[in-house]
């Protein structure tokens, strides 16, 4: 990402991708993760804003990565899925999770994970669709285009809406950045 570069311009494609992971393996992925996978996505043409920690499970590890457009979506995930870097780590990679399909692809009804407000704490409400909550900063809603990397899951059981906020609604889930989050 070049300076010139900002959140917004790659939040009009979004997923928000929950793994559960085998136990006590969360940190092994995070470590393996940002140590070799921020970077070639990011050199392919995604944009990674977040990763995290779910507070609630310890063996969840969520993370959002952002497109320009849904070809750019393709094109980047092409490039990197069918590149080295992935074929040199996915098996220590997969033999952390359990499961890595619960996966929404977004649209911004709200941008605003460029530049969250000050304060502490992230919170990530899904629910069927409804107007974001008055404190959310950033809001999406199922992208209902189909998917144009199919050889990734994306779920189809919704629509949904998606919002970040600052402080905890109800069925929220309170997020923890790690070292190399954006969004903190």
């Amino acid at each position: 990402m070049t300076s010139s570069e900002t959140f917004s311009e790659f939040e009009a494609v979004v997923e928000l991708r929950r793994y559960t992971l085998h136990p006590g393996r969360r940190d092994e992925l995070i470590e393996l993760f940002e140590r070799e996978f921020v970077e070639p996505q990011e050199a392919a043409g995604a944009h990674l804003f977040g990763l995290f920690r779910s507070r609630a499970s310890p063996d969840e590890f969520v993370w959002l990565r952002g497109f320009r457009s849904m070809e750019a979506r393709r094109k980047a995930l092409e490039e990197f899925y069918f590149g080295p870097v992935w074929k040199a780590h996915r098996s220590a990679a997969n033999e952390t999770m359990v499961d890595s399909d619960n996966v929404l692809l977004l649209r911004p009804i709200r941008r605003g994970l460029a530049a969250p407000p000050p304060g502490a704490g992230l919170h990530v409400t899904i629910s069927p669709p409804a107007p974001p909550p008055e404190p959310a900063f950033a809001a999406f809603e199922t992208e209902p285009a189909p998917n144009t990397f199919p050889e990734l899951p994306v779920r189809t059981d919704g629509p949904f809406s998606v919002s970040f906020s600052r402080v905890a609604s109800p069925g929220s889930l309170e997020l923890v950045s790690t070292s190399r989050s954006l969004i903190r």
